[in-house]
């Protein structure tokens, strides 16, 4: 079961790596399961390698910064939303601003 808990401050929340180029503040989660919402911060630079697909759904909201789709082609900036269901391929991405975003996972 999700965590519970009444407002406070993310900021209060410390940043842990989360891969290799990518550092995250996780504000929620559910330990027996792939739910959960984090701040996920990618480093100006970052480039993934290979098309993602997972098995929940995910939403990801851009608060700041630019980061491109390489299959797609096409760059998303600060205000731009996406929302995958599970198997949705995305990626591979680069950054070359470095970005923050908001992601909530939900387990199917």
């Amino acid at each position: 079961m999700r965590d519970e808990r009444e407002f406070f401050p993310a900021a209060d929340v410390p940043w842990r790596e989360a891969g290799p180029g990518v550092t995250e503040r996780v504000l929620s989660r559910d330990p027996d399961t792939s739910t959960l919402t984090r701040i996920a911060r990618w480093e100006p630079g970052l480039l993934t390698e290979g098309v993602l697909r997972h098995d929940y759904h995910e939403e990801v909201y851009l608060l700041e910064g630019e980061l491109t789709d390489l299959t797609l082609g096409k760059t998303f900036r600060a205000g731009d939303f996406a929302s995958r269901r599970p198997g949705m391929p995305h990626g591979p991405y680069r950054t070359d601003t470095g970005c923050l975003m908001l992601e909530i996972r939900t387990a199917p």
